[in-house]
């Protein structure tokens, strides 16, 4: 398969890591978003919305949307829980990460990294500053005395939530006054298979 994507984003992350944890072979097509390499003609022919990331499998199916993406890359994996309850905690971190923790943290991280914090766009950034922070602050409590968003259990949501928040730094977070997801984000390094955002 064919993962069309930018290194630097979280969500095209996501799919590079799970890839790696799972062992599954896979070429990388570099696409520029800051030069409009996903607004080309070719490639709104695969992905009509012009979003990344997209696979594209050997028989022509596209598939788009991060969380989707992974979670057909790992079914009948040791990352989707095998529990009814665990595998719908699972997505209820999927959901959290996608409409409450990426439009905080990624945003944040796109406007200072990607766009090098424009004049028009400081208002939202100290605003993302506020959100993200009280996101950040639930996923140290979640983490607690245990080792995974599952427990002890390592997940696509883990997966999901690392993309980005490993990188939150970038977008002006300060990682250090969370110390349950500093422990978190080393647990999940820790993982055999494990790759770097830039590896």
């Amino acid at each position: 398969m064919t993962v069309y994507g930018d290194k630097k984003s979280g969500n095209c992350y996501k799919i590079k890591l799970t890839l790696a944890l799972l062992n599954i072979d896979y070429q990388w097509q570099d696409v520029d978003i800051m030069a409009g390499g996903s607004q080309t003609k070719a490639f709104l022919a695969k992905n009509p919305n012009g979003k990344l990331p997209i696979i594209e499998l050997d028989d022509g199916r596209v598939l788009a949307e991060s969380n989707a993406i992974i979670g057909y890359l790992a079914a009948g994996s040791r990352l989707i829980p095998d529990d009814k309850f665990n595998n719908a905690l699972m997505y209820q971190w999927l959901f959290f990460e996608q409409y409450s923790h990426e439009p905080c943290i990624a945003v944040a991280r796109f406007i200072k990294l990607y766009q090098g914090m424009p004049v028009e766009r400081q208002a939202e950034f100290d605003n993302l500053q506020i959100q993200g922070g009280k996101v950040l602050k639930l996923i140290d409590n979640q983490l607690a005395g245990q080792a995974f968003m599952l427990g002890e259990l390592f997940s696509l949501a883990d997966i999901a939530l690392y993309a980005y928040t490993h990188v939150a730094h970038e977008g002006g977070f300060d990682l250090s006054v969370y110390p349950n997801l500093q422990q978190w984000l080393a647990n999940v390094e820790s993982q055999a298979g494990f790759v770097s955002m830039l590896d």
